[in-house]
């Protein structure tokens, strides 16, 4: 496992207060325990690179996709952090503004299957 900085990283800290909208929105939804138990760190540096949203406990990510990402860079980040034992799950920012309910059931499936 690579070690996840509690220090403040000025890039994550300023990722947080420009947060999207999407952002936001599933951020209220897994704050404070929320989705079955598990605490989620917004904008946690893992090595070189800032998850959306990480749970140590489950090593799982979630990752939001808007038009600034590029593919390449997102396979690097994907392959890098699988690479350190974390699962990684992807949504496109208009997934989670449309339809918060099917993104917040694949985490809570992708949780659950931690637990088998």
């Amino acid at each position: 496992m690579y070690p996840v900085r509690r220090q403040i990283n000025p890039h994550a800290a300023k990722l947080r207060r420009d947060a999207t909208d999407a952002e936001r929105r599933l951020l209220a939804v897994l704050r404070n325990r929320q989705i079955e138990g598990c605490k989620f760190r917004f904008q946690a540096t893992i090595g070189p690179f800032v998850a959306d949203f990480l749970c140590v406990e489950k090593m799982l990510i979630v990752e939001l996709d808007g038009g600034q990402h590029n593919g390449e860079i997102d396979r690097e980040r994907t392959r890098f952090l699988q690479d350190r034992g974390y699962r990684v799950l992807r949504f496109w920012n208009n997934d989670v503004l449309e339809n918060l309910g099917g993104v917040v059931a694949v985490i809570i499936s992708a949780l659950a299957a931690d637990a088998d």
